[in-house]
């Protein structure tokens, strides 16, 4: 069995379900330490209705008295975990795609931006036109050209919400998580007034100032929490395989390219073992620094389709050695640079929904798009999974109301319908 091949059965179209990492954790400071889980703002209204949430921990208490509290949540995950590939050994699997900002001595890659290829910095830059074709593509069914641009993207999840309204679901999910904690709280004070009150001596401004001289205190505060004698941290990670085998590579016909599509699974897969396997920073946030709990072995499982688990067995040089071979075959794409376009970010601001008669002149069923007229000017549209379709007051199919010579009225953004109403 050759390197490439050896993982090929992952993605077969009987082949297991997804990898799943059972990793537990502790704090550095031991099982009874005290740890900061992430804060969240309050929810919307919270200040009208105190049944809302109020802000702090997201910590879920359940009727047993027992309660899960997150600690890093998968976005979060996902951010710390994809800036791997930006340095070092890992550097070469991926395009190193990157704007710049001059004037400001800046350069952004964008494995740094959060929103990975629909991140508004990287729209805004020549990259735009690329990026917007191949998120298109990705709504015929295509993944081949943003695998090539941004591969990232597929492993860990991507949302065109600015432009196309195109998803691609994560492939890699990684969440932190700790069982049966106790809270804690803190206070804390800042005094502009020490041993000596540098107020009467007009050396600062008076504790009333508004010039951020004033005397700070915090009172009872979450304080972080503390894991009771049952309770554990765990991260579970998992590769959706089932995911990964929606991935394909269709030729312009819209068949299916059945080489290139082995290609980018091959590909995807290995960039999502190198991330799985990767060692992980221990650092979250100040107070809160977690290691593997040396007592608990991690658990790593293959999860079939009737629902076994297997013990599975993969290093992290076996995934990175996967990775390279995957990732010659693919032929991935040249590391590019290119400048912020500031009249590209006053364009996107100005885009608005906007609502138009139209006359359909041809469909392309296969690209879910159509092109129309109003009047002289000619227009085109593109359709996704969200755009609602509807015959008067009535849901409807593409079918039935998008037909060569038909009047429609158009609700989009950018040529991107979210409504698509035919009369009756």
């Amino acid at each position: 069995m050759s390197e490439l091949t050896k993982f090929d059965d992952w993605f077969s179209d009987k082949g297991p379900a997804a990898l799943v990492i059972r990793e537990y954790l502790i704090p550095v400071e031991g099982g009874d330490g005290v740890f900061f889980p992430a804060t969240y703002a309050a929810q919307q209204g919270a200040d009208r209705d105190k049944e809302k949430f109020q802000g702090g921990y997201n910590l879920d208490i359940f009727p047993d008295g027992s309660n899960v509290c997150l600690i890093d949540s998968v976005g979060s995950q996902a951010n710390r975990i994809e800036p791997l590939f930006a340095a070092g050994e890992y550097a070469d699997l991926v395009p190193q795609i990157v704007v710049t900002f001059p004037a400001q001595g800046i350069r952004l890659n964008l494995l740094h931006a959060n929103h990975r290829a629909a991140d508004a910095i990287i729209r805004c830059s020549p990259f735009e036109k690329e990026l917007r074709a191949a998120f298109q593509e990705v709504l015929r069914g295509n993944a081949e050209k943003l695998a090539q641009f941004a591969p990232t993207s597929l492993v860990f999840g991507v949302w065109d919400s600015r432009d196309t309204s195109a998803k691609v679901p994560r492939l890699l999910a990684s969440t932190i998580r700790a069982f049966n904690v106790r809270g804690h709280t803190r206070s804390a004070n800042f005094l502009t007034q020490m041993t000596v009150d540098l107020a009467k001596l007009d050396i600062l401004p008076g504790a009333e100032s508004k010039d951020g001289f004033a005397n700070a205190l915090a009172s009872r505060a979450p304080g972080g929490i503390q894991l009771m004698p049952n309770g554990s941290i765990r991260r579970d990670v998992t590769i959706g395989l089932a995911a990964l085998r929606r991935l394909a590579v269709l030729e312009a016909d819209g068949t299916l390219s059945v080489d290139r599509t082995k290609s980018l699974r091959r590909y995807i897969l290995g960039l999502s073992l190198v991330a799985l396997t990767a060692p992980q920073d221990p650092y979250l946030r100040q107070g809160c620094n977690l290691v593997p709990d040396t007592d608990k072995p991690r658990e790593f499982k293959v999860v079939n389709l009737d629902g076994t688990r297997p013990d599975a067995k993969l290093s992290h040089e076996e995934a990175l050695k996967y990775a390279r071979a995957a990732a010659k075959e693919f032929k991935i794409g040249k590391n590019r640079e290119e400048k912020f376009d500031a009249s590209l970010a006053e364009k996107a601001g100005e885009v608005k929904m906007e609502t138009v008669k139209v006359e359909v002149t041809s469909i392309d069923v296969a690209g879910n798009k159509f092109k129309a007229k109003k009047g002289s000017k000619k227009l085109e549209f593109s359709m996704t999974s969200a755009t609602a379709i509807t015959k008067g007051d009535e849901a409807a199919t593409f079918d039935s109301v998008v037909k060569v010579g038909t009047k429609l009225d158009i609700e989009h953004t950018g040529g991107v319908a979210s409504k698509i109403t035919g009369q009756n």
